[in-house]
């Protein structure tokens, strides 16, 4: 089942990510609660991302970050992980992400480690533009540092989960990561797809990999 979703897939997710939007309302509502009574802002962030065939749809997440940021930070670090022949931890040995991060609010650094943050992504799934498991959406600038052999991670839709997170997150560099993405179009099939999806949930309280 590798290359695009079939028409019927896609649809079959948007209707399974709708009613998980309707069971977990209340969630969804207790955390834009949280958002918005703890950091001046929108309580949605919406940023452009590179989806199937590396066409561009706007992903949505609860706010994590403090309105108005510097991104330069971050985009310094992204960019040592993709162009240096050694990938820079980002503060804690062996983790490969900020973990201190300024720009992010308390309440976002929860949400950050529980992944609750991405729960609007399911509205994406209902769009067609987000699939329930697929390689992590990524930014324009980020792709244009990627190497030619990870350009197949694009010939499927991203997805809210995918090996990266269940193999090692944090803890994998950004090249391993786009390798777990590149196998997994690969081999993907509704199996392999079953078993990432029902391990996430282990892998997210895995507080080591959910910095």
């Amino acid at each position: 089942m590798n290359g695009p979703d079939s028409r019927l897939r896609v649809v079959l997710e948007a209707v399974a990510a709708a009613l998980l939007l309707a069971l977990l309302s209340p969630l969804l509502v207790l955390v834009a609660l949280a958002v918005l009574t703890t950091s001046r802002g929108p309580v949605l962030f919406r940023q452009e991302r590179l989806g199937l065939g590396g066409h561009p749809f706007t992903m949505i997440k609860f706010r994590t970050m403090t309105v108005d940021n510097d991104e330069a930070v971050h985009r310094r670090y992204v960019t040592a992980l993709l162009t240096s022949d050694e990938a820079p931890h980002g503060g804690d040995e062996g983790v490969y992400k900020l973990t201190a991060d300024p720009r992010v609010t308390r309440v976002g650094s929860l949400l950050r480690r529980t992944s609750l943050d991405e729960l609007t992504q399911l509205w994406n799934v209902v769009r067609g533009e987000m699939a329930f498991v697929g390689p992590r959406p990524v930014l324009r600038w980020e792709e244009e540092l990627f190497p030619e052999w990870s350009r197949r991670r694009f010939d499927v839709r991203p997805g809210l989960t995918g090996l990266w997170q269940v193999r090692g997150r944090s803890s994998l560099t950004y090249h391993q990561a786009l390798a777990l993405d590149v196998e997994y179009v690969g081999s993907r099939t509704p199996w392999l797809d079953l078993r990432i999806f029902a391990v996430t949930p282990v892998a997210l309280l895995d507080r080591r990999r959910a910095r």
